[in-house]
């Protein structure tokens, strides 16, 4: 059904072809060499590179070539007529793939709400995705009720904290602004292209986006999720998304597309971040002093022990990679990485933010920056759960100084960056199917958005859970059985209210909504 393929982020294509290796999947990467991978090298705008600039690493020389080589010529005539022509230009490449096509660009986000008034909608769509809260399939019925007691319950204090910065997310203009700057920067490098906004959980929601799509007859989609890492719970709930719309639709089932499902090793990326943090420590008294204190959002540990989520590994190495572009400068301060934003009882990935503040205090740390890594705009997380909780705890546990990194937002080298990554995605839309390709060792399968997922939910069943047996005291294994003991209570609780039409659910009227 789906005709196009997605850049890998490992996926190894030397000129022009892909090299097949082992299975990717459930092998997690090996530890990175400690000498990192050098990033000063040059990527040439040519299909060969590609890959590299959108998520596939390369294996060629990477040079400027005025002209491609045979041989890359004749790869790309089995794909497109218009290859026939002789690349003499960085411009002819590019022209190769825009000539007589309608090129859109999808952003996906998660959305947030821009007034108070939103906050508990806007609460009862994400904790009813499927990919956020996992029930067992017996339960799922009661997702929605589910989601509807947490959002009322959690509305209160979510409230709160979006009327401390100013009434709502700055995410939707943000994003909006991130989109009209790609239009423009992709205009710039000759690709006239329509960017749309399409977020998850609030307005413009992805439908909405879709059919303007459709409006605008686009026959080549590039889609692009903000996030620079790959989650299932984040780029992954969007891209499922897409696949049930896609699925009921004839016109975007024959639409042309192409995803890159993260984008965390991005030369201009890595650049852009370490210009960033490189700004911020000299506004400390002591820079050589200061902890680099990167802080992503958490995930449920079960998503990468249990299904595979590659979202830790991605995130580590993403690390790694700022960290040496920051030696290449000079900067050589210390760094730790902590996940914030925990929900429920459940064990998320750590160490936890908020427990590392406080043990960074006990061990001395006087000067803190904190980087959201997560990241590329503002929002609540930022403005309110790091500008404002994490730092009084900071000052609160002996740290003296804080600081704390900007979101990317519309940084100029970021946003050419992305486009570049459009550009170079431009030769896989439809071009490739999954059958003849196999990554190698790829943190995200290689192939269609319906195939990723997928591979996620099939081998999720195969894996061993974290947890089989039960250990006495505070360890990993309590935790994780007193937050599914926890859960079974909600559901049990949900069950007899369900079924009984009695209890304080329904007294505060919130089931009701669902007979």
């Amino acid at each position: 059904m789906w005709s196009s393929s997605q850049a890998s982020t490992r996926g190894v294509v030397e000129m022009g072809r892909v090299e097949a290796g082992p299975s990717h999947f459930p092998k997690r990467p090996a530890p990175r060499n400690p000498a990192r991978i050098n990033l000063s090298r040059t990527h040439a705008v040519k299909p060969c590179s590609a890959g590299d600039r959108a998520g596939i690493s390369v294996k060629c020389n990477l040079r400027w070539s005025p002209q491609p080589s045979p041989d890359l010529r004749q790869h790309f005539r089995g794909y497109s007529s218009a290859s026939e022509a002789v690349l003499t230009s960085q411009s002819d490449f590019r022209k190769l793939f825009v000539a007589n096509e309608k090129i859109g660009v999808l952003l996906l986000n998660l959305g947030g709400p821009e007034t108070l008034d939103d906050v508990q909608p806007f609460l009862f769509n994400l904790f009813a995705d499927p990919d956020i809260i996992r029930l067992p399939r017996l339960f799922r019925f009661l997702q929605k009720p589910l989601a509807q007691f947490i959002s009322v319950v959690r509305a209160p204090k979510s409230k709160e904290g979006y009327a401390s910065i100013g009434g709502g997310s700055p995410l939707r203009q943000i994003t909006d602004a991130q989109g009209e700057a790609l239009r423009e920067a992709l205009c710039e490098k000759d690709v006239p292209a329509k960017v749309y906004v399409g977020m998850r959980y609030w307005h413009p929601f992805t439908e909405e986006a879709i059919e303007q799509i459709k409006r605008d007859g686009i026959t080549k989609l590039v889609v692009l999720p903000l996030y620079p890492q790959f989650s299932i719970s984040t780029s992954g709930s969007s891209l499922r998304l897409l696949e049930s719309i896609f699925r009921e639709d004839e016109y975007l089932v024959n639409m042309q597309h192409t995803v890159i499902p993260s984008w965390y090793q991005r030369e201009g990326y890595i650049k852009a971040m370490a210009t960033l943090i490189e700004n911020e420590l000299t506004k400390f008294p002591e820079p050589q002093k200061v902890m680099i204190f990167f802080s992503a959002h958490g995930v449920p540990l079960a998503y990468v022990e249990e299904a595979g989520d590659p979202y830790k590994a991605e995130m580590e190495e993403c690390i790694d990679l700022i960290m040496e572009e920051l030696e290449k400068r000079g900067i050589t301060n210390p760094c730790t990485l902590a996940y914030q934003s925990r929900v429920g009882p459940v064990e998320w990935l750590k160490p936890y933010t908020d427990e590392t503040i406080v043990e960074l205090g006990q061990k001395g740390v006087k000067s803190l920056l904190a980087v959201p890594i997560s990241f590329v705009s503002e929002h609540i997380e930022t403005l309110e759960e790091i500008d404002v909780e994490y730092k009084e705890l900071a000052l609160e546990s002996g740290i003296e100084h804080w600081g704390r990194v900007p979101a990317l937002g519309c940084e100029p080298t970021f946003i050419s960056d992305l486009a570049d990554a459009v550009i170079e995605s431009l030769p896989y839309v439809g071009a490739m199917t999954v059958s003849n390709l196999e990554a190698r060792q790829s943190l995200v399968p290689l192939g269609s958005v319906e195939e990723l997922l997928a591979a996620y939910d099939s081998k999720r069943d195969e894996l061993p859970p974290p947890v089989i047996v039960w250990e006495w005291g505070w360890t990993k294994s309590a935790e994780t059985w007193n937050g599914r003991a926890a859960m079974l209570a909600v559901l049990v609780l949900l069950v007899l209210e369900v079924t009984t039409g009695e209890g304080f659910l329904h007294q505060w009227g919130i089931l009701p909504l669902f007979r």
